[in-house]
């Protein structure tokens, strides 16, 4: 019931999306004030822009996300400034994005190894000031960071390593997330860290007086984890005490209804995306492909993709689902290689919009992956490095990887058994150094005060570690 009554929303919020997609159109039903599609941005390119309500800035529709950079080759000399990140490469990329519409770039300063910064703002800054906008986060998640004066030394050192004297676009960062107490070393709800990282503390009256004084253009949230931070802030703002110009959200099409169910502890993207619509707050959208999860289907969905759309890619699909819904600012995508920056910018030159039928297609999709019981890992390295050395993305990136391929065997008596039992064991050992296996997980738990997905991950790690056991105790040669 709950879910036909959200299908009915999204095709309404959906169809005032698509309505406004021409030039010149109205404006978008969720932010009156000014959030209009435009189809063309500034420099000529056929790039979908979107008017932030809040400060009637031109948005691309497609975000930067500055968390995948491109690397040197292994064995090439690292670079002083960047390390093992390619700033030749990053800069083409940028110059590239900029001369087709794109001018929203998503940094952090615990992304790249804490260089995500730096190797941004050396490409932006060989760019005019006025022509790019610049979103970066107050990433205070070790509880060292926690006291008003490290955070605010964080926010100092963002405009240095970014070359910039203001922010066009700042965020508290993933404030459900959980933390240990820095005295006795409790573990602590989302609940209460966001308190303690963004309120108790006064860092977040300090960022709204820095925005009065330009500093600060645009102040708002990421949000993974604890929905009752999720609430109190939202409750902050209907009270007045703070103006939430932007929230940055996951939506895709397969958490949109599914969320909840891969993961009790998360919560659908419908829910999130209805809260922020309401109340006429534009969303930001991260996690389009769910840590490209969405671009790698297996072979039976992918044919039921190319079947309806020959001529669409997988991952646009998803793109376009994120981009549709009115009140939706930019989709970040972070985009290692120039091919994906290539095949996003034409998927926005200008969006299509998902349709009504279409939308009832990528549900029915969404079905299909969530029966597949993949682990719901982004890859986004928060849970790393883990005190024991193992290595929790790959992991679960071989481990899906296999059962999206139909390498995943089941049944000792199946005819393909042998086969999938060497493809996965010998992938295993080659993605995954012995030592760093799931079989070290001493289940600790400190990895979980850090994941987004709120996944369980010492389960998950003990669950593919019995899963491996079981496939060795079989014998046989590989």
């Amino acid at each position: 019931m709950n879910k036909d009554i959200s299908r009915r929303n999204f095709l309404k919020y959906l169809a005032g999306g698509a309505a406004a997609i021409a030039p010149g159109a109205a404006l978008l039903g969720a932010c009156r004030k000014g959030a209009a599609n435009v189809g063309v941005s500034s420099n000529g390119n056929s790039m979908t822009m979107r008017v932030n309500p809040n400060t009637g800035d031109t948005v691309s529709l497609l975000g930067y996300g500055m968390m995948r950079l491109p690397m040197l080759p292994e064995g090439s000399q690292e670079d002083p400034l960047t390390g093992r990140f390619d700033q030749e490469m990053i800069n083409r990329q940028v110059d590239y994005a900029l001369a087709h519409g794109v001018n929203y770039f998503d940094t952090s300063p615990v992304y790249c190894r804490g260089l995500s910064e730096r190797c941004t703002g050396l490409a932006l800054k060989r760019h005019p000031r006025n022509k790019y906008f610049i979103a970066t986060k107050l990433s205070n998640f070790d509880n060292r960071m926690w006291p008003l004066e490290e955070s605010q030394k964080m926010f100092e050192n963002s405009l240095k390593e970014l070359q910039t004297d203001y922010i066009d676009y700042l965020l508290l960062h993933s404030t459900g997330g959980g933390g240990r107490d820095p005295e006795t070393g409790e573990e602590l709800s989302g609940l209460e860290v966001c308190k303690r990282r963004f309120l108790d503390n006064g860092l977040t009256d300090w960022l709204v007086e820095q925005k009065e004084k330009g500093r600060i253009r645009n102040l708002g949230f990421s949000w993974h984890g604890d929905y009752r931070a999720f609430k109190l802030l939202l409750q902050l703002h209907d009270e007045g005490r703070y103006h939430w110009d932007f929230v940055q959200i996951e939506l895709n099409y397969l958490d949109w209804f599914y969320a909840n169910e891969i993961n009790g502890a998360n919560v659908d993207a419908v829910t999130l995306y209805d809260e922020l619509h309401k109340r006429g707050i534009p969303a930001v959208i991260m996690e389009p492909l769910l840590g490209g999860r969405l671009a790698k289907v297996n072979d039976e969905i992918a044919g039921e993709m190319k079947q309806r759309d020959p001529e669409a890619s997988i991952a646009s699909w998803a793109f376009r689902f994120a981009g549709t819904p009115e009140g939706v600012l930019t989709v970040l995508s972070g985009m290692t290689y120039m091919e994906h920056l290539e095949e996003n910018v034409k998927t926005y030159s200008p969006l299509r919009p998902i349709s009504h039928e279409e939308h009832e297609f990528l549900i029915h999709i969404a079905e299909l992956i969530y029966g597949q019981k993949e682990v719901p890992c982004t890859a986004c390295q928060y849970c790393m490095p883990c005190p024991y050395g193992i290595d929790i993305p790959s992991i679960f990136a071989h481990y899906n990887k296999c059962i999206r391929e139909g390498n995943l065997p089941q049944s000792s008596g199946s005819p393909t058994y042998r086969k999938q039992r060497r493809a996965f064991l010998v992938g295993y050992d080659r993605s995954v150094p012995r030592l760093r296996q799931a079989d070290h997980c001493i289940g600790c738990g400190e990895c979980m005060t850090h994941c987004p997905q709120q996944i369980e991950i010492p389960k998950e790690l003990h669950r593919v570690s019995e899963y491996v056991e079981s496939l060795r105790r079989e014998g046989g040669p590989l």
